[in-house]
């Protein structure tokens, strides 16, 4: 019986074969004369080497703060951009690159590119409530009331053009963008 055990625990030798120990003799590292050794790994020079690309392809790095302060963020949790308060020179100097971009529109307009219009008149609405309150202090109080009225004209104006692009209706949706530029350009010319 006890060859038996013997022969049986012979047929599986890999089960009773020590662990080979590593050797330890010294590693050999070529280097060129004058030349520091540096020993680094694989993992964190690629882990180096990726954030470092993901970074400059983001362009974080030479991003000036102040400018970055100005750019509206987008925020997941509320659904919205997230824009800081601006000075109220930068809010007029907003709502006249915004009366520029609508008379730009004109095209995608004649075009009937409807998709593209309701984007750009919501993408402006969103901020523009915001720059037309910061905007007020810069006027003097003679021409607060003409600039609270053309005010609201502008904002009706553009919600009816907002609705008329979403039906679509062609002339409707041409008149009220003549009415939005004209009730934008009166209230450019209020801050001149």
């Amino acid at each position: 019986m006890s060859s038996f055990t013997h022969t049986t625990t012979s047929l599986h030798p890999q089960l009773t074969k020590p662990c080979r120990k590593r050797s330890s003799l010294p590693r050999a590292e070529a280097s060129f004369p004058g030349e520091e050794i540096v020993s680094t790994h694989r993992r964190q020079f690629v882990t180096t080497l990726f954030a470092t690309t993901s970074m400059a392809a983001l362009g974080l790095q030479g991003t000036p703060q102040a400018l970055a302060q100005n750019w509206g963020t987008r925020s997941f949790i509320k659904e919205r951009f997230f824009e800081p308060g601006l000075s109220p020179e930068d809010a007029v100097a907003r709502i006249r690159q915004t009366a520029e971009g609508l008379h730009s529109i004109r095209e995608m307009l004649e075009t009937m590119s409807w998709r593209y219009v309701i984007f750009y008149i919501r993408l402006k609405q969103a901020y523009l409530s915001q720059d037309l309150k910061n905007a007020i202090t810069t006027l003097p109080e003679g021409r607060r009331n003409d600039y609270v009225k053309t005010a609201n004209e502008l904002v009706d104006n553009m919600l009816e053009l907002d609705y008329y692009v979403r039906t679509p209706k062609v002339y409707e949706s041409y008149l009220y963008y003549e009415k939005t530029l004209k009730s934008i350009d009166d209230l450019v010319a209020l801050f001149a």
